[in-house]
């Protein structure tokens, strides 16, 4: 049996924003290499939990634990979290009018190099880079130059982000409804560039609605979230019965 190195740990976590407790009491253990999908109806908790793991202003854990890389994440700054190899995939990406995007991708990049103790890219490695990775998301180079996200469709600022996930590398990433906003082509574009990314060691936590994009990231783990935590969880056959008869069975039993 192969051992699993644990890379996140959540350990009843109660937490909120603006006085109103909206985790409550949530338990959930994610291993190098294992992606996990979190599934639930609107106002469960789902995005509050991204929130609170990539340290988002205003919400505040009451009790409760939680750790990556066996560091306790919640004395880490929020850039200190990305640099630590966390990653969040945003629902809907922000335009940032006079920031180049590739401006922000070369800073950020040697940012974390310089963090891991790493030599920075120069100008032609940097480009280099990018454009190997940009070319496999059909991501041109005008939209490169552009300020970033600024005039982007849905899909080409979820193709963006995918690109900015590429290039940094984390150890796990939290896609929060990544699909949202997508069409067929570009979600196929989308997570065949993430899937690519899981190299046995990386790993996702999905926030979704819907099974479509299990065709192309398949999960190992499967969670029903309701009322700020999970209520049942299983493996990708769990995702199809919840598509096929919805939440309420599942809440209604955990309520007995």
């Amino acid at each position: 049996m192969t051992y699993k190195k644990e890379l996140l740990e959540i350990k009843n976590l109660h937490a909120g924003v603006e006085g109103k407790e909206i985790i409550k009491g949530l338990n959930l253990t994610i291993n190098e290499g294992e992606v996990h999908a979190i599934m639930g109806p609107n106002g469960a908790g789902k995005s509050t939990l991204s929130h609170i793991l990539t340290g988002k202003p205003g919400y505040v854990v009451s009790s409760g634990e939680i750790l990556f890389h066996g560091k306790n994440l919640l004395d880490l700054k929020t850039e200190e979290r990305a640099l630590e190899g966390l990653f969040l995939m945003m629902q809907y990406p922000v335009e940032i009018e006079g920031v180049p995007m590739m401006t922000f991708l070369k800073y950020a990049m040697n940012a974390k190099r310089k963090y891991q103790g790493l030599e920075e890219l120069d100008m032609s490695e940097f480009m280099k880079t990018v454009r190997k990775q940009a070319s496999k998301l059909n991501i041109s180079s005008e939209m490169l130059k552009r300020a970033i996200n600024v005039g982007f469709s849905g899909g080409e600022k979820k193709r963006m982000e995918t690109l900015q996930m590429a290039l940094l590398n984390p150890d796990l990433a939290i896609l929060d409804e990544a699909d949202s906003g997508l069409d067929i082509d570009a979600l196929k574009t989308v997570f065949l560039g993430i899937n690519a990314l899981l190299d046995g060691k990386k790993s996702l936590l999905i926030i979704t609605h819907h099974d479509d994009l299990f065709e192309y990231v398949k999960p190992d783990f499967v969670h029903v979230f309701s009322d700020g935590k999970i209520i049942k969880s299983g493996d990708q056959t769990l995702a199809f019965t919840l598509e096929a008869k919805g939440y309420t069975d599942f809440i209604n039993e955990a309520k007995c």
